[in-house]
Parts: C-alpha cells; sequence; structure tokens
C-alpha cells in the first residue's frame, strides 16, 4: 500500500491518499488540488514532489518509496 500525506508537502495540511500503486495516489493528490484547492494546471515538478514524498505502508513499515 502507498500513502501520501499533503503535511508533508504543505504544512499544516491533514488530507492524505492511499492507494495500492504510486500512480493512483498521485492521480488521487492531482484531482484534490484541482477539486478543492482550485488548481488548473498541476505542473510536472509538483507531481514529482508529490511522488517524492508516498511512502509503503506494508507491514507497518514506513519506508520511502
Amino acid at each position: 500500500m502507498k500513502r501520501f500525506e499533503s503535511g508533508s508537502l504543505i504544512p499544516g495540511a491533514t488530507w492524505h491518499a492511499e492507494a495500492e500503486s504510486e500512480a493512483e495516489v498521485v492521480r488521487r493528490a492531482v484531482e484534490n488540488l484541482r477539486t478543492y484547492h482550485g488548481e488548473t494546471e498541476v505542473r510536472p515538478d509538483m507531481i514529482e514532489r508529490i511522488k517524492e514524498r508516498i511512502v509503503d505502508t506494508d507491514d507497518g513499515q514506513k519506508t520511502k518509496h
């Protein structure tokens, strides 16, 4: 399982996404930016910043992916 905590990118943010694949976590994070934050264009550097903060939550371990 993969997980992205928005607070790891935006201090104070509490939203998170969790899914089986990194691609699905990124999709959900981008959807959240568009829907709730009014972002019309999510730049590739923002996607990379999201990917850098995705952790693997399998077996109770939190390691960077």
